[in-house]
């Protein structure tokens, strides 16, 4: 927020991508709160070209006004595509950095004269940008009684709804808001609605210039929306009868066969312990069977919230924190340091696969190597742990569940914090060696389905037995550890052996 009092000088554009239907998120918030709360320009525009076009203009436009502008997404545009025209590439000089105590010291006595630049450079924005056509587009045929007032993608579906006879104002320019373009837009309209997803934005600053708009009183505050919401909620129409009769089965997500993840999951649920869980595809321990995970807030959250747990409950010996490498690199590193200070007797279990694996395979300053791929400085992980106050620092293979096992327990039943790092790397690594599938003896079988506790893709259960398929199976071994009467062999019929 502060950006907003010294700006930069140069252009400056922060991209956010709000998620109305939660496709893939924990929260769905209205960022559009944020840059009213922050005083900053927000754009938000409706496909691709408009994405280009409006980064192009917004970067001019906050280099003129030296403050950031933020660029607002939602998923559907981040996952669309449409037609592009490309331009040439600008290179845009560095400017020279000036110093100006002034400006960019934020102590109280500089803040307090900045706040006035502040409030004075929004009003210029709405006078210069919110009232032209720059990012802002109004469509007002003649004879027009309807006018839609909308943003980003709720733009494309009001327009397929309500085709070329209504008026249109798409706002691209959704922070700050023009009194005088939607008061000229509103006049001589008989009926004004306000189609946005999420909160009430644009329909609260309509009725705050005394307008009468139909929106989130009919419209739903929760969820994305789509075309057949929009015929359904404001006009009556009832949802298209040839759509799918039948519903379609579920396909959950999953850990994939093979993830190192999978083994200490199904250690921590057999245990019983208290799991404080983490943002990545280890999230994905909570889901059934193995349903071994308590919490999962944001990055970083599982060790804090753990330390936490542990004072007010003193549940020391039957809670463990879960964080991946990277995770624990980004924000996790606080916490640890917070626990070895404040002395919790806490296990944190740091899930290493050696690479960033929910959000596709970045490297991390843990894996030698940076972005690009370039090698780069290496960050130890018990090096580090230990220079952080931890003296208990050991490192498992998850493939090992009676490792695994043992060294939970030890950890929990010491005095002092501790720290395990399961090192494994991510199975779908192209530089991780896929080892031979495996196969159910079914005559060994006896239907106990002990295995099937490890919610592996590639085991199911078939004709009264266990079954593998051995095209997605991994050749991990962990499930044969689960089976008390060696069912499981290779595929020439041999006994499992570590």
């Amino acid at each position: 927020f502060i950006t907003a009092y010294t700006g930069f000088g140069g252009g400056m554009i922060i991209g956010v991508a709000d998620d109305p239907g939660m496709h893939s998120s924990q929260n769905e918030q209205d960022s559009r709160h944020y840059a009213i709360a922050a005083k900053l320009p927000m754009i938000e525009p409706a496909d691709s070209a408009e994405c280009k076009e409006f980064v192009i203009k917004a970067y001019e436009m906050s280099e003129k006004y030296d403050t950031p502008f933020i660029l607002r997404l939602t998923t559907r545009v981040s996952h669309s595509g449409s037609v592009v025209e490309m331009g040439e590439r600008a290179d845009i000089a560095i400017k020279e950095y000036t110093k100006d105590i002034a400006k960019h010291v934020m102590m109280p006595a500089n803040a307090k004269k900045r706040h006035y630049v502040v409030e004075d450079r929004l009003a210029a924005l709405a006078n210069e940008l919110a009232a032209s056509d720059v990012f802002n587009k109004v469509e007002k045929p003649e004879g027009a009684t309807l006018g839609i007032i909308t943003a980003g993608n709720c733009y494309n579906y009001a327009k397929e709804v309500f085709g070329e006879g209504a008026a249109y104002l798409k706002l691209g320019l959704v922070n700050p808001l023009s009194d005088k373009l939607i008061l000229d837009f509103c006049e001589g309209l008989e009926q004004i609605i306000v189609i946005e997803e999420l909160d009430p934005v644009i329909e609260n600053f309509c009725r705050s210039l005394g307008i009468k708009v139909l929106g989130k009183d009919v419209l739903p505050i929760c969820g994305e929306f789509s075309q057949a919401i929009l015929r359904e909620k404001l006009l009556g129409e009832e949802a298209d009868s040839s759509a799918v009769a039948d519903p379609i089965p579920p396909r959950p997500p999953v850990l994939c066969p093979g993830c190192p993840h999978r083994g200490v999951f199904y250690t921590l649920k057999k245990m019983g312990v208290t799991v404080s869980g983490d943002i990545g595809c280890y999230t994905l321990g909570a889901v059934a069977p193995l349903g071994a995970m308590d919490t999962t807030l944001c990055m970083g959250a599982s060790i804090s919230a753990l330390h936490g747990f542990n004072k007010v409950r003193g549940d020391e010996k039957k809670s463990v924190a879960v964080i991946g490498d990277s995770t624990f690199m980004h924000s996790g590193m606080t916490g640890l340091a917070n626990i070895a200070y404040n002395q919790t007797n806490s296990t944190v279990i740091i899930l290493d696969n050696s690479i960033t694996g929910m959000t596709g395979h970045q490297q991390n300053p843990t894996t030698g190597y940076n972005l690009r791929g370039d090698p780069a400085g290496k960050i130890d992980l018990e090096a580090l742990v230990r220079a952080m106050g931890i003296n208990r620092v050991r490192v498992v293979d998850p493939y090992n569940l009676a490792e695994a096992e043992a060294a939970v327990k030890e950890e929990l039943a010491a005095e002092e914090p501790s720290v395990i790092i399961s090192r494994r790397p991510c199975a779908l690594l192209k530089k991780v060696k896929r080892g031979e599938p495996i196969q159910v003896n079914a005559d060994k079988c006896k239907s106990c389905k002990a295995c099937m506790k490890l919610g592996c893709p590639a085991i199911s259960f078939k004709d009264g037995h266990a079954h593998v398929d051995t095209t997605q199976c991994f050749g991990c071994k962990v499930c044969s550890e689960l089976c008390k009467f060696g069912a499981f062999e290779t595929l020439n019929g041999e006994a499992i052996t570590w």
